[in-house]
């Protein structure tokens, strides 16, 4: 077989950079355009890379992720026009979507590691007023003490205050930046205490009791909803079992149900019922303290 007077396998290598720079003009063409939605949508992503590393402290160019994960995508499409790579579609699929939820686990860690360090925060907190009158003094004075990562938002919070911000403003920056409800809890009760007056270390000391005693909680219902949990998860992976193995014993037992019309809407209704199931089970141990 000939394809414009060439053999079939000579046609595929001098089509494939012809291929390879009509994509490349395309892209060019697509992104040139500064107010086009490509670049739009680069700039909106590369926003959301940086935002999530300054969360966790990490002072490194958003366009490195960036760049390597188009990099990756590009490669594994080439290496799918190149050769057979079976499901290159779900590789591209990973790469694009992998480094953002990567950075958004890391950042779920370090707040549950924050969480589990505010109580003892707010006790050198309380600490430390009753040596110094200051609430600002009282914050610097526990840098040393209170470990990573608390002790590195504690930082960040003195050296903005050097900066020109007030006291309530770097705790305010330091709770969206953190994003945690516990320690939102915590800075509000340093900063209602410090605007009413009263005994702020003794209030402090009963913030810090309370938040402790809403950690224990958490952990009841967590250990009380973990079987639960564990019954969504067979939920919702049991059907793709179960085709999986029907299919495996006899071949073409569901193919009723892709011949027809009635059995693609048998297959609606059961997805249905199957995705509100999963919803109402999500919502039932979605328990709120």
């Amino acid at each position: 077989m000939k394809v414009l007077g060439l053999d079939l396998a000579t046609a595929k290598w001098v089509g494939l950079p012809l291929f390879a720079l009509g994509l490349g003009l395309m892209t060019y063409v697509a992104i040139a355009n500064p107010a086009g939605l490509p670049r739009r949508y680069w700039a909106r992503y590369l926003a959301y890379i940086a935002r999530q590393q300054r969360r966790l402290f990490i002072f490194k160019p958003p366009t490195l992720i960036a760049y390597a994960q188009l990099a990756a995508i590009l490669g594994v499409i080439g290496a799918a026009l190149l050769v057979e790579l079976p499901f290159w579609w779900a590789f591209t699929f990973l790469c694009g979507v992998f480094p953002a939820w990567y950075l958004e686990r890391l950042r779920l860690k370090r707040v549950e590691q924050i969480e589990d360090q505010i109580d003892g925060f707010v006790l050198a907190l309380a600490n430390a007023l009753k040596a110094t009158p200051s609430l600002g003094d009282g914050f610097r004075s526990i840098q040393t003490i209170v470990p990573n990562p608390m002790r590195e938002e504690v930082e960040l919070a003195v050296k903005e205050m050097r900066v020109g911000s007030t006291l309530d403003q770097a705790m305010l920056m330091m709770a969206n930046r953190v994003g945690s409800r516990q320690l939102d809890t915590a800075l509000s009760a340093v900063l209602v205490g410090r605007q009413v007056g009263g005994n702020l270390p003794k209030i402090l000391e009963s913030t810090a009791q309370s938040l402790r005693e809403m950690k224990r909680l958490e952990g009841v219902v967590r250990t009380k909803t973990a079987e639960g949990k564990m019954q969504l998860w067979v939920l919702a992976c049991f059907p793709f079992f179960l085709i999986f193995a029907i299919s495996a014993v006899s071949p073409g037992y569901f193919n009723p149900l892709t011949e027809s019309f009635v059995g693609y809407v048998l297959v609606f209704i059961a997805s249905l019922f199957w995705i509100a199931s999963l919803v109402v089970a999500r919502k039932i141990l979605a328990v709120d303290i």
